[in-house]
């Protein structure tokens, strides 16, 4: 054998060794473990109300189809000494009932500001130009955590006259920045019993070990353990003044991914198909066509003969016209890259609305290696 043929058939098993790792091998990704966890005892807390909104521009609800409106009016009123006389009914056309809701952030404290988003619940026409009397926010507790009152900012705007109407943009819902003070603060249980539990968004145990790992490899061994897919259980220092500055240095911590699972999400009612990188897809065949329904409609004007009297009578004909387009059996290559799963997809032709059914149906027949998920 010469010295060519030799470095050739070297070159060849070299590549071939390769080829075969590349199969096995999958690009790492690096993430902070505050992208992939939650501190538990670290989250927002939902705050509803129920209020007034002021100097509406007679666009406020109506109270013959929103009697209650009147009725908080009038409550409010007796509350700050103004008593209506008997029989007097009101209708104001000023005045909408909302619904408030707003996040109380995680240790916020009293006298803090938060935005708070409100909506109308009657027959509002408009809430643009209105003003927001005091309101009490409460938790799910049934307690007071926040007041909110002020004006109201609509991103929207709308004329009518004549019968026409024209709306750009919601009208019946606006928000108040910084519309609300905080009066209670939510009490915490941050770092008690000496051990911070850390919550994966998504449940994996490769990324729990990982997380573990991290933080053992960075704050000594035995720091931290992972219990299931999804809680990492990490001890924090005795003294509470170092608390703030571990939960610091462990959030920032760098975490290796390896592969993640293969999804494939699709969303229904917009057709839109999203899948990550690792979607494979095995060789199969796919024949797609459709099928359109069109439906013409033509009036026709039957006159009436001269001095017969008749009437002259206006009908519809309507044509109706259905087309069915043969789809081709395409046979769609293996592919181990999202850049060919995607070039496959496209081979077909098909809309994002048709491509749901061929994607269920590629997996159905076992195709198409990754998970569905429909939102």
């Amino acid at each position: 054998m010469s010295f060519n043929a030799d470095r050739t058939l070297r070159a060849i098993v070299i590549a071939g060794l390769f080829v075969a790792s590349a199969a096995l091998w999958w690009p790492a990704h690096a993430a902070r473990i505050k992208e992939l966890a939650n501190v538990q005892g670290v989250r927002p807390n939902q705050l509803t109300g129920y209020g007034l909104v002021v100097g509406l521009d007679g666009t406020g609800d109506q109270s013959t189809q929103a009697p209650f409106t009147p009725q908080s009016l009038a409550s409010m009123l007796q509350q700050m000494g103004v008593t209506l006389p008997p029989g007097v009914t009101m209708q104001p056309r000023n005045v909408a009932a909302v619904l408030l809701t707003a996040e109380l952030p995680a240790f916020a404290q009293p006298g803090q500001r938060i935005d708070v988003t409100v909506a109308s619940v009657g027959n509002a026409k408009s809430l643009r130009g209105g003003t927001l009397v005091a309101t009490p926010l409460k938790g799910a507790d049934g307690q007071i955590y926040a007041m909110a009152q002020g004006n109201l900012i609509v991103g929207g705007a709308g004329a009518s006259a004549g019968g026409s109407k024209v709306q750009i943009n919601h009208l019946a819902a606006g928000r108040v920045p910084d519309g609300a003070t905080v009066e209670r603060a939510v009490p915490t249980t941050l770092g008690q019993g000496g051990l911070l539990q850390l919550d994966l968004k998504r449940g994996d145990f490769a990324t729990a070990r990982a997380v573990a790992g991290a933080i053992n490899e960075a704050k000594g061994a035995g720091s931290a353990m992972a219990v299931d897919s999804r809680v990492v259980r990490v001890r924090v220092p005795d003294d509470a003044n170092e608390l703030v500055g571990f939960i610091a240095d462990i959030e920032n911590l760098d975490v290796t991914q390896g592969r993640p699972a293969a999804l494939v999400v699709l969303n229904a009612r917009t057709g839109s198909v999203v899948m990550n990188e690792a979607v494979t897809l095995g060789e199969c065949a796919v024949a797609h066509g459709s099928l359109s329904v069109t439906i013409a409609s033509t009036p026709v004007i039957s006159q009436p003969g001269p001095l017969s009297q008749g009437q002259t009578v206006v009908a519809e004909k309507a044509d109706i016209a259905i087309t069915q387009q043969g789809g081709s059996l395409i046979q769609l290559p293996a592919g181990a890259r999202l850049s060919e799963v995607v070039k496959a997809l496209n081979s077909l032709g098909a809309t994002p609305q048709d491509l749901l059914a061929i994607l269920q149906a590629m997996k159905s027949a076992g195709a198409l290696r990754a998970e569905l998920e429909v939102i």
